[in-house]
Parts: C-alpha cells; sequence; structure tokens
C-alpha cells in the first residue's frame, strides 16, 4: 500500500478513488493467477494525476517507389497510489 503506479489512461477525475481488479496475486512465496481466488480481492487506488510516456518514432520505407512516412506516438498514462487491498 501506498505505492504509486502508472496505468493506461482512466477517465476519473484527479482525486478520485477507483477500484481495480487483480490479475495476479504474490503473498511470500505463494502466487495464485486462478480467477477465483482473485475474485475475493479488491484493490482501491486514488488518481493523482495524468502523464505521457516517451515519444516513439515509426518509419515506413519502401525501396525504389520513394514512398516515407512518418509517425510518432505518445502512450497516455494515469498515475493511481494503491490505497488499500481487501481480501
Amino acid at each position: 500500500m501506498g505505492d504509486v503506479v502508472e496505468i493506461d489512461k482512466v477517465t476519473d477525475e484527479v482525486g478520485s478513488s477507483i477500484e481495480l481488479t487483480p490479475l495476479l496475486l504474490v503473498d511470500g512465496e505463494s502466487v495464485t493467477s486462478q480467477k477465483d481466488a482473485l475474485a475475493k480481492v479488491s484493490v482501491t487506488a486514488e488518481v493523482l494525476g495524468e502523464a505521457k510516456g516517451p515519444k516513439i518514432h515509426i518509419l515506413k520505407f519502401k525501396n525504389k517507389t520513394g514512398y516515407r512516412k512518418r509517425q510518432g506516438h505518445r502512450q497516455k498514462y494515469t498515475q493511481v497510489k494503491v490505497t488499500g487491498i481487501k481480501g
């Protein structure tokens, strides 16, 4: 608890609380990824803000035809702080 994590962008407002569904549960030495065991666990987090990832440059080129295409992408993330884990 208390960790700040970046997840894919969600539309919730800054300061609001969201509930996340866990995909993997690590408890000491035991690791669980079974759906029935994970259904009992819930994670709550507080939205801190938004951030952008690094710029990725995409270049497409075809030989002998003069075809060139440049494209860029920046992934948008939401920063959340884990406030509670129940289960």
